[in-house]
């Protein structure tokens, strides 16, 4: 358990630090006057998650072209008004043909995922 993945990724730059990225180098910054100001925050959660995917599964790319193979993503049951946000994270395994970048090869790190990194969830799957 001491090599664990999970024991070591519990931060974006975490992920950065292992796959030798620089965070700051992913980060999208807007470009003035075309709108997209309020975006930045739902583009960098989902740049992020994306490495942070990555670098869990550990080279680990799910075969598209294998329908039999498990790929686990988070599902999220979206809570009610007045408030925003998740609750209710469950991983669920599928065999599809249809891509995603953010599955995993197994339930157990789908599941770590979707509770340690909520806040970039709750900023991915949220719409201005």
């Amino acid at each position: 358990m001491k090599n664990n993945i999970m024991n070591k990724v519990k931060t974006f730059e975490d992920a950065c630090k292992i796959l030798g990225l620089n965070p700051k180098d992913l980060l999208y910054k807007a470009p003035p006057n075309v709108g997209l100001e309020d975006y930045e925050e739902v583009f960098n959660a989902n740049a992020k998650l994306m490495i942070i995917t990555r670098c869990l599964n550990e080279g680990w790319k799910p075969n598209w072209d294998d329908n039999k193979e498990t790929k686990y993503y988070p599902w999220f049951e979206m809570k009610t008004v007045p408030s925003f946000g998740l609750h209710d994270v469950n991983a669920v395994g599928w065999n599809s043909s249809v891509g995603s970048r953010l599955c995993f090869k197994d339930k157990k790190l789908c599941e770590y995922a979707t509770k340690q990194f909520k806040d970039m969830y709750d900023w991915y799957l949220y719409v201005i």
